[in-house]
């Protein structure tokens, strides 16, 4: 059984058991979260597609812990003008573990 969850405008495809980063969800570590942006549906021999949720579809997940991804540049600059701005950026994430899928 497999379901394709939205997250933050990202669609992840999550079975019972996977880990996965998404982006920071306001919880404590530990904590259970209930997704219930739930897309399609597979539960073996059927998939059920929503228009464009799964009515009562809900996935359980674990928080497992925060963090904040690599740095990247932002460098702009104007050619012969002198101008440059150099900045970094780090992505909050949340690691979650898929506890569950429920219909």
């Amino acid at each position: 059984m497999y379901a394709v969850i939205r997250s933050a405008g990202k669609q992840h495809k999550v079975k019972k058991g996977d880990r996965l980063r998404v982006d920071s969800i306001a919880a404590a570590e530990g904590a259970l979260v209930e997704i219930d942006e739930v897309l399609a549906l597979h539960n073996g021999e059927t998939l059920e597609v929503g228009k464009p949720l799964v009515a009562s579809a809900k996935v359980q997940a674990k928080i497992l812990s925060h963090g904040r991804g690599r740095k990247i540049i932002v460098f702009r600059f104007k050619r012969r003008k002198g101008y440059r701005c150099k900045r970094g950026h780090r992505q909050g994430y949340t690691e979650i573990q898929i506890e569950g899928i429920s219909i």
